[in-house]
């Protein structure tokens, strides 16, 4: 609230001391992030959110891969549609999207990944986390792949920063989307992580004009508060690391068991999960029955937030193989380190008492 109330300057305004405060909060903030991943605050770019940051990078990326002539590009059916549906428009433009199959695990194999790059290869997006499934993906290994390769590599990390540290300072990976509600910061705020190769900065192009701002790349005028707070939030994630993994394996620990003790069986592999959510499916059920019985005890979904209002069977699940029985089953659990203490027996017996009257 202090930016809101007490020093509302703008950071593009440093010819007065007002805006000159405003402009060491927000390079502060570029510092705080930039230390989660180990980069130079010069590389953090400041947006709206994680989608916003996706689109930059995978659209803003474009012109330069025409002029090249690379237009093959790599990703993966289980990303988000913050990632997807960009894809889809630079497909419309005459790229060539592959999206590599996943497999029951919830993974994308690097192996398959070596195998799809071409010398035409521009761009490689695979996300860090699952939204849907909680599954990690191998980053280093896939940036183990790219090592040598030209081709830029970009990853969601809306589900992973600020909870799993070590991939992402991977000087490999060199875009990284961000979002500030992900990490218990302010909503309407995240960063694109754009690391240079050397001294050059990656050949991004703006998606809006009319100002400067962020090295031109995303004009227009920083919302200092958001900022500010999602500096904060990165900085308390790092100082609260051990702390929060310990209360999240707690509830997850707790989870597991009272779903696992009604027949729930995971979706991807449980060893690869993050320690925030699970996505579960229980045998004969309705998820939206699920859901409605469990209305006041605890709030679960059937999918990402972004496509709760028009519920279609999952394209994560799909793209693992997954039965539509189980697909039509399937429940996302999650929780973070400041949720109160949740009553798993009384989940399990209601969950019990439907599971019998779908098998009746």
């Amino acid at each position: 609230m202090f930016y809101m109330r007490e020093e509302y300057g703008n950071a593009g305004s440093r010819t007065h001391e007002f805006g000159l405060k405003a402009k060491r909060a927000v390079e502060l903030a570029r510092k705080q992030v930039a230390q989660v991943v180990d980069a130079e605050p010069s590389e953090v770019i400041f947006t709206s959110g994680a989608t916003e940051s996706n689109n930059l990078a995978l659209l803003g990326l474009a012109a330069a891969a025409e002029a090249q002539g690379r237009r093959h590009i790599i990703s993966s059916p289980m990303e988000h549609k913050a990632v997807l549906e960009p894809l889809e428009q630079l497909r419309l433009r005459g790229f060539d999207v592959e999206l590599l199959p996943a497999d029951e695990r919830g993974w994308i194999d690097p192996r398959d990944l070596a195998t799809a790059l071409r010398p035409d290869t521009s761009l490689v997006s695979l996300m860090h986390v699952n939204n849907e499934t909680g599954v990690k993906q191998p980053l280093l290994e896939y940036a183990q792949v790219l090592e040598g390769h030209s081709a830029f590599f970009h990853t969601d990390s809306a589900q992973g920063f600020g909870k799993e540290f070590a991939p992402l300072v991977s000087k490999r990976i060199d875009l990284i989307s961000i979002s500030g509600h992900k990490i218990y910061g302010p909503k309407g705020v995240g960063a694109l992580v754009a690391r240079r190769r050397g001294f050059d900065r990656i050949p991004l192009a703006p998606l809006v004009f009319g100002g400067g701002q962020e090295w031109g790349i995303r004009p227009g005028t920083l919302a200092v508060p958001l900022v500010a707070g999602l500096g904060t939030a990165a900085q308390i994630s790092m100082r609260d690391e051990e702390v929060r993994a310990a209360g999240n394996l707690e509830h997850f620990n707790f989870a597991a068991k009272a779903l696992s003790s009604i027949g729930g069986v995971v979706n991807g592999d449980p060893n690869s999960l993050v320690g925030l959510s699970m996505n579960v499916s229980l045998p004969g059920a309705d998820s939206e029955a699920v859901m409605l019985a469990m209305k006041g005890v605890v709030a679960i979904s059937n999918g990402s937030a972004c496509t709760s209002q028009d519920y279609k069977p999952s394209h994560v699940l799909t793209s693992m193989g997954m039965s539509s029985d189980r697909i039509n089953g399937a429940i996302r659990v999650s929780w973070s380190h400041l949720t109160p203490a949740v009553d798993w027996e009384k989940v399990r017996a209601s969950v019990s008492v439907l599971l019998s009257c779908f098998a009746e």
